[in-house]
């Protein structure tokens, strides 16, 4: 703090958010002779301009009073958009620190985020793990809202204030109580949903091989056939066969969820996430964006799976937006005030039926458009991202009589375990599992699996994308039956997934 003619300063280390970066920021207040005032400028939205209401509220309710002069609060870096209500914190602390309320010394060794009610409480706010992660980098502290010490933990070894209010942060900072520190319990977060068992499909064998091969290659999956064929079934039984998050894909995932203000209870997540939204969802609501850039259903399926229902229902802008994170596993938007990037590594699955009523190709249903149905309703499709769908799977229903007599099938615990396998083969290839240039080098053919994948690929016209993607799902096939090299037999199943019926 500094004192000259009469003119008190303090300023208090804080963050801006830039998708799941955060990005330093001091607070600076001034307390100044001059006309009473309370001014917050360095690019503000609207609800870090309203802080000035709060944190006037929240010292009145613990029996502290402004000082009846011009109080300027300046964000630094002026020309960074500052978003959010978990400026509060900041401002008030470095406002009492400059008012002499708390020793600024012990104060200057933290950064803080948090924003407040009118009784002092300090609110939850979204980031809070990737301040953590910044603050350690910094060699800082951090000051956080109580239910999100255990979040805080996260980011490293660094010192944590977890407070429920600003007065006992005050009465801390003086000497009065000592706040606990968090402890890390180490409990998962869980899951919104319980993850259904394999075991409850009955029959279905080409879908739940599918499901199997896609699960073991983190390939992606298009499940076609009329109502009733076990399509959305299906898909909700990937996310169990799929292993836990590694520690450090835990981080990068729980860093997305806190950033859009849904990790629960500051645990982080250790199962793959499974989303599935609505035909309806927007743009914005799919890849991200809005007015504060939020991580969309994409980023927050980053690491697992995203379940698209109704396909062709899906606009046509949203369907296409995929089409750049199916390759690069991230997804940038780009706004006017601002450039943010996500990750965004899914296992894409969805789910369609042949046409708009659904029954094309039905033997006991007539489709009385048919073919125009089927043809109008795949339009709604594009090439471009089809062809980045690896296995395609062409589902008829059963009979009720004859799914009810069908024997029950694997569990999922019995399939999660060749998948587990599958993937430990496939470790010391991960590098060539997101380059498409290097994998043809690194994937292991035999001679007669090379001549009938280039036939394969000639006969059905495939893109240089298409064979490549052939040759991957060949290559997660062989790794289920525990071969080293690629076989015949292996590009003759993958082909049946990768050539779509004529209806598709």
């Amino acid at each position: 703090m500094n004192a000259n003619a009469g003119m008190m300063n303090f300023r208090v280390r804080s963050f801006a958010f830039s998708g799941i970066e955060a990005r330093p920021v001091w607070v600076e207040v001034q307390v100044a002779s001059g006309l009473p005032a309370f001014l917050v400028v360095g690019l503000p939205d609207k609800a870090v301009g309203e802080a000035r209401e709060r944190v006037r509220a929240a010292l009145t309710s613990i029996g502290l009073a402004l000082p009846v002069r011009r109080i300027l609060v300046n964000l630094v870096p002026a020309d960074l958009p500052k978003e959010g209500s978990h400026f509060d914190l900041p401002i008030a602390l470095a406002l009492l620190a400059a008012m002499g309320v708390i020793p600024g010394e012990e104060l200057s060794r933290f950064a803080a985020l948090g924003e407040l009610s009118l009784d002092g409480r300090i609110n939850s706010v979204s980031g809070v793990l990737s301040a953590a992660l910044e603050a350690a980098a910094m060699d800082l502290g951090l000051i956080c809202p109580a239910p999100q010490g255990e979040e805080a933990l996260c980011g490293g070894d660094i010192s944590i204030l977890a407070a429920p209010n600003l007065l006992s942060l005050i009465n801390h900072f003086s000497g009065l109580q000592v706040l606990t520190p968090p402890v890390f319990s180490a409990r998962p977060a869980l899951p919104d949903r319980p993850e259904p068992d394999l075991a409850d499909v009955k029959g279905m064998e080409t879908g739940r091989r599918a499901l199997e091969i896609a699960a073991a290659g983190g390939h992606s999956l298009l499940l076609s056939g009329p109502p009733g064929a076990g399509k959305s079934m299906l898909s909700a039984r990937l996310v169990g066969l799929l292993p836990d998050l590694s520690a450090l894909e835990s981080l990068e995932v729980s860093r997305i969820y806190s950033a859009a203000g849904l990790l629960k209870d500051g645990r982080p997540l250790r199962r793959p996430p499974y989303r599935d939204p609505h035909h309806s969802a927007s743009l914005p609501a799919l890849v991200g964006g809005g007015a504060r850039a939020r991580p969309g259903e994409i980023s927050l399926a980053h690491c697992g799976v995203l379940f698209l229902d109704e396909l062709p229902e899906f606009s046509r802008a949203a369907l296409e937006s995929l089409r750049q994170p199916l390759e690069t596993g991230r997804i940038s938007i780009a706004r006017a005030a601002a450039h943010v990037a996500y990750p965004a590594r899914f296992q894409f699955i969805a789910a369609m039926n042949p046409c708009r009523c659904g029954y094309l190709g039905d033997a006991t249903r007539e489709c009385r458009k048919a073919p125009r149905c089927g043809d109008e309703y795949m339009a709604r499709l594009s090439g471009p991202l089809l062809d980045r769908i690896d296995l395609h799977v062409s589902m008829q229903p059963y009979e009720p009589l004859s799914y009810m007599a069908a024997p029950a099938g694997e569990n999922t615990a019995t399939v999660a375990s060749r998948v587990k396998a599958a993937r430990d083969a496939q470790s010391g290839r991960q590098g060539a599992h997101r380059n498409a240039e290097a994998v043809l080098d690194v994937l292991r053919l035999s001679g007669p699996a090379q001549d009938m994948a280039q036939a394969v690929a000639t006969r059905f016209r495939f893109s240089a994308r298409g064979y490549t993607r052939l040759i991957r799902v060949a290559r997660t096939i062989a790794d289920l039956a525990g071969c080293a090299e690629i076989q015949p037999e292996h590009i003759a199943e993958a082909t049946t997934f990768r050539v779509r019926a004529p209806s598709q």
